[in-house]
């Protein structure tokens, strides 16, 4: 799990990629479709694509001269799940913080 959450976060840090899952949150495009918002050559763009299938956030299909791409969400529920359980730490500790700092006031203010 954690060499996917890598991989998922390495493909993420790019805006290119970011776009390109973005986009196809709405649903599978064709490598032209999703190449087509994009001022780079198709082999830089295809690359792009690569990253994201290697990462497993992509997959893609071709059926005959057209390569699909279609967004795996099992991929997202894991980097998901992987920031909720960061969050709830977080907000463990915050909370325990909390009660301390109003078990100091109530000292102070009995003291």
């Amino acid at each position: 799990m954690p060499n996917q959450i890598d991989a998922a976060f390495a493909a993420l840090a790019d805006p290119t990629r970011r776009a390109v899952v973005e986009r196809l949150g709405d649903g599978p495009a064709s490598v032209s479709e999703l190449a087509g918002g994009f001022t780079m050559a198709m082999p830089s763009f295809l690359q792009h694509v690569r990253v994201l299938e290697g990462a497993g956030l992509v997959r893609t299909e071709k059926q005959g001269r057209v390569r699909t791409c279609t967004l795996e969400p099992l991929a997202l529920a894991a980097v998901e799940q992987w920031i909720i359980e960061r969050r709830r730490a977080t907000e463990a500790r915050y909370d325990r913080l909390a009660k301390f700092l109003d078990a100091q006031d109530q000292e102070n203010d009995h003291g």
